[in-house]
């Protein structure tokens, strides 16, 4: 009985003492936009976290040697970000979807704002809104029209319209600007 308490004890002590076995790196950029218009100033921190986690793989072990090499493995990367909006709310976005991109030959600007996305372009007066829904989908707003949005996997938003007089749905397609 002695030994096999000594035997578990000694199991559990040598467990907990175990070197670490995942490289990580995690890095952190803050954007401060500064905004004046009628209303003051208002101030929106951006605060990016890309983590990245690396497992320590160890190649095959040689005789008669010390140390044993550790081989290539891949890295899993994780990006979070986090919108802290003037009245000191905050809010995180799983993927920032904040880019140029192209329809009809024109450029839109879409950027993150308080509670979505915010589209402008030359031939636009007022900004689009974008509105994050429970379905993974956006809801597109422009004054005149609601339409679904979503982005594609090739980083593409694609905006479904619903006409009720032709009884049909529209598509358009704003190719993302590789920079």
């Amino acid at each position: 009985m002695k030994t096999l308490f000594i035997g578990i004890l000694s199991l559990f002590a040598t467990t907990t003492f175990q070197a670490q076995n995942k490289n990580i790196k995690d890095e952190t950029k803050t954007t401060t936009t500064t905004i004046t218009d009628s209303n003051g100033k208002k101030t929106y921190v951006k605060k990016e976290n890309t983590r990245e986690v690396q497992k320590i793989e160890l190649k095959e072990e040689k005789p008669n040697t010390l140390n044993i090499e550790t081989k290539d493995s891949p890295v899993v990367v994780t990006t979070t970000t986090k919108i802290t909006n003037p009245d000191g709310s905050t809010r995180t976005v799983d993927v920032d979807r904040s880019s140029y991109y192209m329809y009809n030959n024109k450029k839109y600007d879409v950027k993150l704002d308080a509670s979505g996305y915010r589209i402008t372009g030359d031939d636009i007066k007022k900004s689009a809104l974008l509105r994050k829904t429970t379905t993974n989908s956006f809801i597109y707003y422009n004054g005149k029209e609601t339409s679904i949005g979503y982005f594609d996997t090739d980083g593409n938003l694609v905006l479904e319209t619903y006409n009720s007089k032709t009884d049909t749905v529209t598509y358009k397609t704003y190719v993302i600007v590789k920079q």
